[in-house]
């Protein structure tokens, strides 16, 4: 038998596009940046085209060069707010988007992205990232170095997948005639305490279709 080989192909949905000054191009959609329109049709083009997933890059704080803003770069498009809109106008498509694990929380992160995966039916995936930069708008001084970012990340995602580990797959019981929604004995606090973050659990939402969104890492300068 033929050993068949299969390859995932994923759109990084850079709105502007790849030249840095393609949006100047007469005709080009550049008005649309940030709004919603923009990245439903690229996303159903990708959908149509048998991509496996979109992904969203992201940043936390304004990218600016001399005199102007960078196009590229600057954070249009909220990733959870965009993908979730995306969900409901596309049937199979993953739906991959970038949180940073130095700006973040670990349960609210958790809280968002599994709120992705169930109400897209299973599609979500988190690029996990330390950020290259956003402190000023965090009241931190100075940007973390790369290794006390990324000591931080360890705990961080650990606490994510706790968390969405503390529903099992059957506690959501649906038991009409007795008037119980869901089984307490299957869902159980974390009780997590480590070096940065004290989180109990467990998380107030139902377990996911994926149970864990994918996990992904797009480069290691994140």
């Amino acid at each position: 038998m033929v050993d068949q080989k299969t390859m995932n192909l994923t759109l990084f949905l850079l709105a502007p596009g790849y030249h840095f000054d393609s949006w100047r191009l007469p005709g080009s959609r550049a008005e649309e940046l940030g709004q919603f329109g923009l990245v439903r049709d690229i996303a159903q083009k990708a959908e149509s085209a048998k991509i496996d997933a979109v992904f969203f890059g992201d940043v936390v704080s304004l990218a600016k060069e001399v005199g102007t803003i960078n196009v590229r770069t600057s954070g249009f498009n909220e990733p959870i707010t965009t993908l979730s809109a995306l969900s409901a106008v596309t049937k199979n498509i993953g739906l991959i988007g970038t949180m940073s694990t130095t700006y973040g929380d670990p349960y609210v992160t958790a809280r968002l992205l599994n709120g992705l995966d169930n109400i897209s039916g299973g599609r979500a995936g988190w690029n996990i990232v330390t950020s290259g930069q956003g402190n000023e708008n965090f009241g931190m001084d100075e940007h973390p170095e790369p290794a006390v970012r990324y000591h931080r990340a360890h705990e961080f995602v650990k606490i994510a997948q706790e968390l969405w580990d503390s529903w099992s797959d059957d506690a959501v019981v649906t038991d009409r005639e007795n008037g119980v929604w869901a089984d307490i004995e299957k869902i159980r606090p974390i009780n997590h305490e480590g070096e940065l973050f004290k989180v109990m659990g467990p998380l107030n939402m139902r377990r996911s279709p994926q149970g864990r969104p994918v996990l992904f890492q797009a480069g290691s300068s994140g």
